[in-house]
C-alpha cells in the first residue's frame, strides 16, 4: 500500500498535477503509513479486505492519473501509447484486489476448485481472465466472482480493441531531424 501511495504522488507530480512537496500528498503519505503499519499490527481477513480496497482505489487512482495526462498531452506518442498500456495492466491489479476482498470475506471459497488461492494465484487469474485465454484451470466459485470475471474480461477486450488500437492507429512518427 505505501509502494502505490508513492506511485500515486510520483504520477500525479510527473504528469504536473499536482506538486511533489504539496501538503495534501504529505498528508496523503502518512495516511499510507498509517494504515501499512496498522496491516502489519493487527491481522484478521476483514482488515486484510479493507487494506486490498484501498489498494485497489489507489490503483484506480493511478490508471486515472495516467489516463488524464495521455488526453491532457493533446498528441498521440508512443510515450501515450505506453501510458495506454500500463492502465491495461493496471486493470489486471484492480481486479486482483477486488478478487481478494471477496476471497478474504466471502464465507466459501473464491475458487470452485476448493481454495482461496494465494495473491499471486488470484493475480495469475486475473490476468488470464483480462486478456480473455480461459485455461479453466481456476474459475469464481460465487455468483460475485464469476460476474467480477464477466466485467474483467469485457472491460479488458474492449479496452483493447477501442483505446489502444485507436492510439495506435492515430500514432504520429516523429520527423527525422
Amino acid at each position: 500500500m505505501l509502494v502505490q501511495s508513492a506511485n500515486l504522488v510520483v504520477a500525479l507530480w510527473t504528469s504536473g498535477l499536482s506538486k511533489a512537496g504539496a501538503w495534501y500528498n504529505v498528508v496523503f503519505l502518512g495516511f499510507a503509513i498509517v494504515l501499512a503499519a496498522a496491516g502489519l499490527v493487527w491481522t484478521g481477513p476483514n482488515l486484510a479486505a479493507a487494506l486490498g480496497i484501498v489498494s485497489a482505489i489507489l490503483t484506480l487512482a493511478i490508471a486515472v492519473v495516467i489516463g488524464l495526462t495521455i488526453v491532457s498531452a493533446g498528441e498521440i506518442s508512443r510515450q501515450s501509447i505506453t501510458g495506454a498500456i500500463c492502465i491495461y495492466l493496471l486493470l489486471g491489479v484492480l481486479f486482483m484486489f477486488f478478487y481478494s476482498a471477496i476471497a478474504l470475506i466471502g464465507s466459501g471459497d473464491f475458487f470452485a476448485q476448493g481454495t482461496d488461492g494465494t495473491r499471486s494465484l488470484r493475480l495469475y487469474f486475473s490476468y488470464v481472465t483480462l486478456v480473455t485465454l480461459g485455461y479453466g484451470d481456476y474459475t469464481a466459485a460465487g455468483n460475485l466472482g464469476r460476474t467480477l470475471a464477466i466485467v474483467e474480461a469485457l472491460i479488458g477486450q474492449l479496452y483493447l480493441v477501442t483505446v489502444v488500437a485507436l492510439l495506435v492507429a492515430r500514432v504520429q512518427a516523429r520527423p527525422k531531424d
